[in-house]
């Protein structure tokens, strides 16, 4: 899969999440979230998100970011990377 197919691809599970959270279901990136693939968490001076792998706090140090932010900055990121790396964690999780 090249970076544009998967780009797609995480974008469409963007909406599909998005689809989730409008029929109350948790969303799965905040599933992965939970199970510790992944973390999105506020950066230290609080002017953007970070994109990390795996769980970075202890679960009672975290503090959630809200899903509509989350997929906000994430779509922004998306259409402007070319992050392979950043990509493929997103699908993966």
């Amino acid at each position: 899969m090249n970076t544009d197919e998967l780009r797609r691809f995480v974008l469409d599970r963007l909406d599909e999440d998005e689809q989730r959270l409008a029929r109350e279901e948790l969303p799965l990136l905040d599933e992965a979230e939970r199970e510790g693939r992944l973390r999105i968490t506020r950066s230290d001076d609080g002017a953007g998100l970070l994109l990390l792998p795996g769980p970075v706090q202890a679960a009672e140090e975290r503090v959630p970011v809200p899903f509509p932010e989350k997929v906000a900055a994430l779509r922004t990121e998306i259409d402007q990377t070319d992050d392979e790396a950043m990509l493929r964690l997103l699908a993966g999780a």
